[in-house]
């Protein structure tokens, strides 16, 4: 039997609808008014919303009932389901991570509060922190990839992490603030000029949000 035969099998007895297998995510719509960000154009960030976080939340929804067709279908070899986990673990990392950048933008941009004393103290300086975001950025400038200021639980410590893709992230580290490196997040707006998009996304930037995962990061660490 081949793959593609297996695939298009239907199954027996599918599992029942449980939340491990419901495609009932929804998208979340934008906090602020697109036309009233700083050098980020409403259409850029309309696109953006629309197109790729939307597009990952909807194929998401569609992966979960098809994970439990092909759970209950006992014949499909495990390429077809490693395809379909693959996928999956793709999808939930773009709706994740475009959530967090969507929800980071809309303020003035000026760093406040225990997240950015935690910055000072980890990093020595925020001016250091920066250099060393905006250094990582730049690094993924080619087109692909998230930059990623994380608490880690498991080490008690903030990071700045690089990620190729959706499915990068540091065991036990919990996203405080993304950066889409993704040539769909500035191309439209700024082309190749990477740095001037990473610019305008900091004068952007809605730090009591920020703030406010990075209290429920410090509890989750607690507990």
């Amino acid at each position: 039997m081949t793959i593609n035969e297996a695939s298009a099998r239907t199954p027996a007895a599918a599992p029942p609808t449980v939340p491990a297998f419901a495609g009932n995510h929804q998208i979340k719509p934008l906090k602020f008014d697109p036309a009233r960000l700083e050098g980020l154009s409403e259409r850029l960030i309309t696109s953006h919303h629309e197109n790729n976080y939307a597009g990952s939340v909807k194929t998401l929804n569609a992966l979960r009932p098809r994970l439990a067709a092909a759970l209950a279908d006992t014949e499909a070899p495990p390429a077809t389901y490693g395809g379909l986990k693959r996928e999956e673990l793709h999808r939930t990392g773009s709706v994740v991570l475009h959530e967090i950048y969507f929800d980071g933008l809309g303020g003035d941009g000026q760093a406040a509060g225990s997240v950015r004393d935690a910055i000072d103290a980890a990093f020595g300086s925020f001016a250091t922190w920066e250099a060393e975001f905006r250094r990582t950025g730049m690094s993924l400038a080619g087109g692909s990839g998230w930059t990623i200021l994380a608490y880690n639980v498991h080490t008690r410590s903030l990071n700045n992490h690089w990620a190729w893709d959706h499915m990068h992230g540091a065991a036990a580290g919990i996203p405080l603030l993304a950066l889409d490196m993704y040539e769909h997040s500035f191309h439209m707006d700024y082309g190749t000029q990477a740095a001037r998009y990473i610019d305008a996304w900091f004068k952007n930037l809605d730090w009591e949000a920020t703030d406010r995962r990075y209290a429920q990061a410090i509890a989750t660490a607690s507990a």
